[in-house]
């Protein structure tokens, strides 16, 4: 597999609740999920089992992620898009 790159959104109002986008990203391979969720919803060329660390991995680190989340500038990243 090709290097894997997280990338972490700010934070975001879905469905009532606060939550951060975070996606993984290997060449044509993505998954993305929310945390506080924790959940994979959408996926392509992940196995099962790699989906699963992946949840794992959200899990474990949720509260940098979430800290990395609200660090995020909404504006600032739309520019350099």
């Amino acid at each position: 597999m090709e290097e894997l790159n997280m990338l972490i959104s700010g934070v975001i109002e879905k469905d009532g609740k606060k939550k951060a986008c975070v996606r993984f990203e290997a060449g044509d391979l993505f998954a993305e999920g929310f945390v506080p969720d924790c959940k994979i919803e959408k996926q392509n060329g992940f196995t099962d089992e790699e989906i699963e660390k992946l949840e794992e991995y959200l899990r474990d680190n949720l509260e940098t992620i979430k800290r990395k989340a609200s660090e995020v500038d909404p504006i600032l990243s739309m520019v350099r898009e």
